[in-house]
């Protein structure tokens, strides 16, 4: 039986993550992101009343008793789609881009690439912060693509650490020490020892009339 049951776990509830990786560029997966727990609540939630439907079926006589039946059955194919496809939808980061895999029958796929993501806004609800979990809303071309908003995503701030070192890795963001070096100096030593080095003279700008240097004397 487990046989069957497995099968029907990898072509159902299995996102295949990894049939969407560039593996003959070098692309892995950094970090797989799963929806937050809080998203099966109301799934629980159905599954308890179709189990009161169920005891309030035996108490009934026969000729009424398939009202709640049925009632239990839609609650919990409605219970199980949910849950289902709040399980297939991932936010996957690798080390080359950002893409979210959606749907259980019919999927969606979206893509940005690393170098796209510039603005991260991460928005905590009261009770997000209670229970651990926030929703991404991306503010630049990325939405383009259908990621402008991932909710319920659990560890919001571990995430956005993950997708900034990406970012700095891949050397779109430079540090105030490599900006330094490949300046030479920081701005402020620069004026300092602009202002404080004396400006030789010039054509244009002569200077002082000590400075100048006198015509040789004529000959009487």
């Amino acid at each position: 039986m487990t046989g069957p049951l497995r099968w029907l776990r990898r072509a159902i509830a299995d996102p295949k993550i990894v049939r969407h990786l560039l593996a003959d560029e070098g692309e892995v997966v950094v970090d797989e992101v799963r929806h937050h727990w809080v998203v099966y609540i109301i799934p629980v939630l159905e599954c308890l009343g179709a189990l009161v439907l169920f005891g309030v079926m035996i108490n009934l006589p026969v000729n009424a008793a398939w009202v709640p039946f049925v009632g239990a059955l839609l609650l919990i194919g409605h219970a199980g789609w949910r849950a289902l496809t709040e399980h297939m939808d991932r936010f996957v980061i690798t080390n080359m881009r950002v893409f979210r895999v959606r749907g259980v029958l019919t999927k969606k796929i979206a893509t940005t690439p690393i170098m796209r993501i510039l603005d991260i806004t991460i928005d905590k609800p009261f009770a997000g912060r209670i229970l651990g979990y926030g929703h991404f809303v991306f503010e630049n071309a990325a939405q383009e693509q259908g990621l402008r908003e991932v909710r319920y995503v659990g560890r919001p701030d571990q995430r956005d650490l993950t997708i900034q070192r990406l970012l700095q890795r891949s050397g779109l963001r430079a540090t105030a020490n490599e900006r330094e070096e490949e300046e030479g100096t920081p701005a402020v030593v620069k004026a300092a020892t602009t202002a404080a080095r004396p400006r030789a003279n010039h054509p244009r700008r002569p200077g002082p009339p000590t400075a100048r240097r006198l015509p040789p004397p004529r000959p009487r």
